[in-house]
């Protein structure tokens, strides 16, 4: 059953089967195995080397899978620091502000409320995925037996973070925003989802917000799919903000570390697009530095980056690869096009509640509308990520090379191609027989060209 619930960069399944609180129990024994021995590795000795924070989503399932993971953890001689029911990023902060040797977070993120899992991050909040340690602690799981472990007797405590937090989080906020002086209205969709605990507590009485509420009610289940790249969740939002003659909209996936954007006139952002923007004002402030953005962005992103003088990064697609290059360029910002962004100064993690700030901020200091503002950087037309189902991987992945091998340009993440007036990378799944597309061009007709001699080759798009 372990082989069943671990992915490509978390644990995560249908529960009670495959996943249930037997497998929770073996992840949290292996888990904080893994996390205290590399802190002793790292040279770490101090008590708090061997303290694992904890946190859950809302899910029905999450509490006991919680109880299960914990026990886990302190049978492995962990001991477990509970921060109850919080977002992702929250645990992030958790694990930096109280310096332990990291943390799990009891989520399957955007995924429907029958599914569950577990995040798991080492020290200072670094991804434990495929690659960075996540195959050890699938093999510590597979050999952990509750029957024939004798419990090392770990402890349990709980601690309620939130105002640490909450002062974390605003200190980057616009001044004007915190004291009225600059006021925006602004609907957030939370998606029934974490979301709608996170913002009442961290945003909920600042003096130049005024908040809208939608689907901030925790039931454990969701009105609707809480993953913002299906067009159609975002319906709900879209029409709030118009009828509202709102500045904006944001919409959080289920555990709240990714914030997409709706502008005022109910229009969804690419979140590629509103990484330049980010990166377009923060280079007007600060010259130089680097950014890093995953390879299926905009050609726009390296442009913007580039022409005022900063360095563009690219990078594979995932958090492992994201939060590497952020930490070894030492770069202020990172986006994906999935809608996760990251910050050097939330610890080179991904943030909600970071990159609602950042769009508070962008808005409160532009002269134009979010509309406006944005229009500068929608120079191309794309596909945005498309899938195939193909019988096998690499024979679709070299059909299409033998088409096009003449404009092959990096093998950085599958394999990206520049035809002059359109560009594409394509690259297979982790999880599933599937080939992600995204085409990119100068304009529609660049890019329909493009895609059709690909679809001549690869079938009929899925989903």
């Amino acid at each position: 059953m372990i082989g069943k619930v671990f992915k490509a960069y978390d644990v995560r399944a249908v529960y009670p089967r495959p996943l249930n609180e037997k497998i929770a129990w073996q992840v949290g024994h292996a888990s904080a195995s893994y996390l205290m021995a590399e802190a002793r590795t790292l040279g770490r000795l101090d008590p708090m080397a061997r303290t694992i924070v904890v946190g859950r989503d809302m899910r029905t399932s999450s509490p006991d899978l919680r109880d299960a993971l914990v026990q886990g953890m302190r049978d492995a001689g962990a001991r477990a620091i509970d921060v109850g029911m919080v977002d992702t990023s929250f645990v992030y902060f958790a694990i930096n502000y109280l310096d332990s040797a990291g943390g799990v977070q009891v989520t399957a993120s955007h995924n429907p409320a029958k599914y569950n899992g577990f995040k798991i991050s080492g020290l200072n909040a670094r991804p434990v995925g495929t690659g960075s340690g996540l195959e050890e602690v699938k093999r510590l799981a597979a050999i952990a037996d509750r029957q024939r472990v004798q419990p090392a007797g770990g402890g349990l405590e709980t601690r309620d973070l939130w105002a640490e937090y909450r002062s974390f989080l605003l200190k980057e906020l616009d001044a004007r925003i915190l004291s009225g002086e600059r006021r925006l209205r602004v609907v957030v969709d939370a998606a029934s989802g974490m979301g709608g605990v996170m913002v009442p507590k961290v945003f909920g009485d600042v003096p130049g917000l005024e908040i809208i509420p939608l689907g901030f009610e925790t039931t454990g289940e969701f009105e609707h799919e809480p993953n913002p790249l299906i067009d159609s969740n975002l319906d709900e939002v879209r029409a709030a903000v118009k009828k509202h003659h709102a500045d904006f909209g944001v919409y959080f996936d289920g555990d709240a570390d990714r914030c997409m954007l709706i502008d005022e006139t109910g229009r969804s952002i690419g979140c590629d697009i509103l990484f330049a923007w980010m990166a377009d004002t923060a280079l007007r402030a600060h010259a130089g530095g680097a950014f890093v953005y995953d390879l299926r962005s905009s050609r726009v992103v390296r442009e913007v980056i580039e022409a005022r003088g900063g360095t563009a990064v690219e990078s594979r697609v995932g958090q492992v690869f994201m939060k590497a290059a952020l930490r070894d360029h030492q770069a202020s910002l990172g986006g994906e096009l999935s809608g996760h962004f990251y910050f050097r100064d939330h610890f080179g993690t991904d943030s909600g509640a970071r990159t609602f700030i950042e769009i508070c901020n962008l808005v409160a200091s532009a002269t134009k509308t979010p509309s406006k503002s944005l229009a500068a950087y929608d120079r191309y037309v794309s596909t945005g990520e498309v899938n195939f189902n193909v019988e096998d991987v690499d024979d679709a992945m070299a059909a299409v090379g033998a088409v096009f091998a003449d404009s092959e340009t990096s093998r950085l993440d599958g394999v990206s191609y520049d035809l002059g007036d359109a560009w594409f990378n394509m690259r297979p799944s982790n999880t599933e027989p599937l080939l992600r597309l995204n085409v990119e061009g100068i304009d529609a007709a660049a890019r329909d060209a493009a895609f059709d001699r690909i679809k001549c080759i690869l079938g009929t798009p899925v989903g």
